[in-house]
């Protein structure tokens, strides 16, 4: 067989697979759409969007991948086939920090794939504010950074919301210096949020000795003021350059290459257990020795294993602190149950924010 006729041969061979698969995802969106019209009979308002029955179906589909995809890429491809299943069964708006190229745009997408609507907002308490008022199915906000640390922000606005954390993305965050002029000697200003300002301290301290650098809500909004700027540079990602149409003038100048955001999806519903979840905690400590140690002790003595907390102002009296806590497990295992009784007797305050699946992407 020559090369051009094996060619030929394999070509038809991935059309051939192409009309199957095609079938198979057509047959998917049918299936999708008959569950969605025997939720809608059972008369009961029903969830459409379950976050724990998305993540045990990526799981399984990275348990059975065997290659040549990474477990990565074979888990997106099926989130993006969920995607548009879901929208069959019902349309969703997500709520997101915005504007339009952030970073938190990024992990809306990661998470709930190409087929919802995205709603760009300017502030964090917006988010809130339109999921809470139904505007938006969810939001999508930011909680940390693994260079610097918690967006304290995001955090108070959980002592004040009757939101539920439901989902949980991290983002490998690969920052880039974006620019009109693709000579790193004409920039005079850069401009970006104050975490990737920080996040890039010693490339900017190194390569843009000098140079101002301004403070703005978000990296796309420095993208676009550096689109209407002589000599203005941005820190921002590859999709704000596109958006803005601004050359990429150094790309990953990231201090830290492993520099990864976390982000909280958070919704009105209770997420049922997925089999692998988190459970975060707002705690108020009692005002008496050994307080800390009283709230950490249930969680010792059961076992159980810690992986953040963080302490903020309670806002309600003076040098008087409330703790975010992040345990493994849901508040409905047995053990996490057990523990949280323990710690209700313990506390002067205690609130689960939400149970939800670990980050599957």
């Amino acid at each position: 067989m020559s090369e051009s006729e094996k060619l030929q041969a394999l070509r038809k061979r991935i059309n051939e697979l192409d009309e199957k698969i095609q079938q198979l995802i057509s047959e998917r969106g049918l299936v999708a759409k008959e569950v969605a019209t025997a939720k809608l009979e059972g008369g009961n308002e029903t969830a459409f969007y379950r976050p724990e029955r998305e993540a045990q179906v990526l799981r399984k589909v990275k348990e059975r991948n065997q290659g040549p995809f990474s477990d990565e890429e074979i888990a997106r491809l099926f989130r993006e086939i969920m995607s548009a299943c879901l929208a069959l069964e019902q349309p969703m708006t997500i709520a997101y920090l915005g504007p339009e190229g952030t970073f938190t745009q990024a992990a809306a997408l990661k998470h709930f794939g190409h087929s919802v609507s995205t709603m760009p907002l300017v502030a964090i308490d917006e988010v809130f504010r339109e999921v809470e008022s139904g505007t938006a199915d969810y939001g999508v906000v930011p909680v940390e950074n693994s260079t610097e640390g918690v967006v304290n922000y995001t955090l108070d606005m959980f002592m004040r919301s009757v939101l539920k954390i439901c989902g949980e993305v991290d983002i490998r965050v690969h920052q880039n210096l974006l620019s009109k002029s693709p000579n790193l000697n004409t920039i005079d200003k850069v401009y970006s949020h104050q975490q990737s300002l920080a996040q890039c301290r010693e490339w900017l301290d190194t390569h843009l000795p000098g140079v101002e650098r301004i403070t703005v809500k978000s990296n796309a909004e420095a993208a676009r003021i550096a689109g209407e700027q002589a000599g203005a540079a941005a820190i921002a990602s590859e999709v704000a350059a596109k958006l803005y149409d601004l050359n990429i003038v150094k790309a990953n100048i990231e201090d830290d290459p492993d520099n990864t955001t976390r982000f909280l999806v958070i919704g009105k519903d209770v997420t049922p257990p997925s089999g692998a979840d988190k459970t975060t905690l707002l705690v108020s400590a009692r005002n008496k020795p050994g307080a800390l140690w009283s709230l950490l002790q249930p969680f010792a003595e059961t076992n159980i294993s810690l992986t953040r907390i963080e302490s903020r102002p309670s806002r309600v009296g003076m040098w008087e602190y409330v703790f975010f806590i992040d345990i493994e497990g849901h508040a409905d295992d047995p053990q996490i149950s057990e523990a949280l009784q323990k710690l209700q007797q313990e506390s002067s305050m205690l609130k689960i924010l939400g149970s939800y699946p670990k980050a599957v992407l």
